[in-house]
């Protein structure tokens, strides 16, 4: 099977051919940890979640190297515990522990490696150390700073010249810049600030520094993937290919690039002055599940502008109502339970091989959603003897296409949490109260009993034959605890 991607400093959509097919690495840019991960932030966790896990998929899980750092050293941080008046440690460890509890409520896997900026110090020193011996950077009033105009390639990521550079970016004026482009590798610390003893003072590292001394110390000279927001492009991409392949020219550093398109809400771009700002722990603690928030972001290509609408969560719920469904009776054929490494439907597999398009391996996962809930409804046995032919591939195809995407593992646990309420005593109390109201002509004890399975995200069909409660994907058994 081969991937093809766009890598972004080729600006072409490419075959993808690991270095080692062994060991296919891939670096990915994690966040800055000193408050609740926002929406935006999701997306690339989502978006490089999935492609870890086709990459799993297509090489095996042994064969792949997923790191996705955390920036627990930085001057937003600082100010946050000044703000506060907490211990700068306690800060980070909270926050970290806060975005590993949101991505795993969005269905992102945790990465094989998540290094953290502070325990990677000395690496950056002696990374910075190789750079001034080979004339890439220098010291200057106590500061280390990368010299642009000594790695000729400087801009070919982002596809501007050094003069574009400095007449577009907000630059640091500084006078003991040789080039007002020239980019902080180590600053100094003042009392109160964290800092680490160096050849140049007591100091810091300064951004950028930190993921190249992490990918490779963890990756090596030369690796297969780079991933991130295209916020990052320039300048922090841009100057990690600078540092990187001036300390090692050796290696190559990063041989593909990816980056996802950022995000909106309602149309337009999301800001605490607009009021349409929200964290993923926001959207959660509202009731919006985290299927529904990772299906509104797969549902739109990595490489456009997503729009976060109300609408868009409401139709996630629908379609998950309908993965749901087909879960169920996937299972019931017999398909694996943890949908295993199998045979994907070919149509879910080759949009997600066609530079992720996530959003086509969806509605391919849908269709097949739709034949297998129509199986049920036309109640054919498909277990035992009389199994249909080709039911129990199509099962396994349909997990193992949930698996992919990273559906399964949430839907299961919503699945879990529907069995753990036993719905069959509410769908005889409302078949009950209904038909006291068919002759009272009273619906007031319907309605409020109906209105409340709906809000717990039950879903009430009522017809001649009975009451039918099926959990939906935003099912919350919480809300049915003594509701009479």
């Amino acid at each position: 099977m081969d991937i093809f991607l766009t890598n972004s400093r080729s600006r072409t959509k490419e075959r993808f051919t690991p270095l080692d097919p062994a060991n296919v690495r891939v670096y990915v840019c994690g966040p800055t940890v000193y408050d609740r991960a926002h929406l935006g932030n999701a997306r690339p966790a989502i978006v490089f979640d999935v492609l870890a896990r086709l990459l799993r998929h297509v090489y095996g899980a042994e064969h792949v190297t997923y790191v996705r750092n955390f920036t627990d050293v930085d001057d937003k941080i600082n100010a946050r515990a000044a703000e506060t008046g907490r211990d700068i440690a306690e800060i980070t460890e909270e926050t970290i522990g806060w975005y590993l509890d949101d991505m795993a409520a969005v269905g992102v896997a945790e990465p094989d490696h998540m290094p953290r900026a502070t325990r990677y110090i000395a690496q950056m020193v002696a990374m910075i150390a190789d750079l001034i011996a080979k004339g890439h950077a220098y010291e200057a009033e106590g500061h280390v700073l990368f010299a642009v105009e000594s790695y000729a390639d400087y801009g070919a990521l982002s596809g501007r010249s050094l003069e574009d550079m400095i007449a577009g970016a907000r630059v640091e004026v500084a006078p003991y810049k040789r080039n007002p482009m020239d980019f902080v590798l180590w600053k100094p610390s003042a009392a109160g600030l964290p800092g680490w003893d160096s050849p140049w003072g007591r100091g810091r590292p300064g951004w950028h520094i930190e993921c190249s001394a992490m990918a490779q110390d963890l990756l090596g000279a030369s690796f297969d993937i780079h991933g991130g927001g295209n916020d990052l492009m320039f300048p922090h991409h841009e100057n990690e290919i600078a540092q990187s392949c001036c300390a090692h020219p050796e290696g190559s550093f990063a041989k593909v690039w990816l980056h996802n398109e950022m995000l909106q809400v309602e149309g337009r771009k999301m800001s605490k002055s607009l009021g349409n700002f929200f964290t993923v722990r926001d959207l959660l603690d509202q009731g919006i599940p985290g299927e529904v928030i990772r299906f509104v972001m797969l549902s739109t290509h990595y490489r456009k502008p997503m729009d976060w609408t109300a609408e868009k969560a409401r139709e996630a719920e629908k379609n998950l109502q309908l993965l749901s469904q087909a879960l169920d009776v996937a299972l019931a054929a017999g398909g694996a339970s943890d949908g295993g490494n199998g045979d994907v439907l070919e149509q879910v597999q080759w949009s997600l091989l066609d530079d992720l398009n996530t959003s086509g391996a969806i509605t391919a996962l849908l269709s097949q959603a739709k034949f297998l809930t129509k199986l049920q409804s036309e109640q054919r046995r498909v277990d035992g003897e009389q199994k249909e032919a080709g039911v129990l591939d199509m099962a396994e195809s349909f997990l193992s296409g949930l698996r992919l995407l990273g559906f399964l593992e949430l839907l299961k646990a919503r699945r879990e949490a529907g069995a753990r309420i036993d719905l069959t005593s509410f769908a005889t109390r409302l078949a009950e109260i209904r038909a006291t109201a068919m002759e009272t002509k009273d619906f007031s004890e319907v309605d409020r009993l109906k209105a409340a399975l709906v809000a717990a995200g039950v879903e009430v069909r009522m017809s001649k034959a009975g009451v039918e409660l099926v959990p939906g994907a935003g099912f919350d058994a919480s809300a049915l605890e003594g509701l009479e």
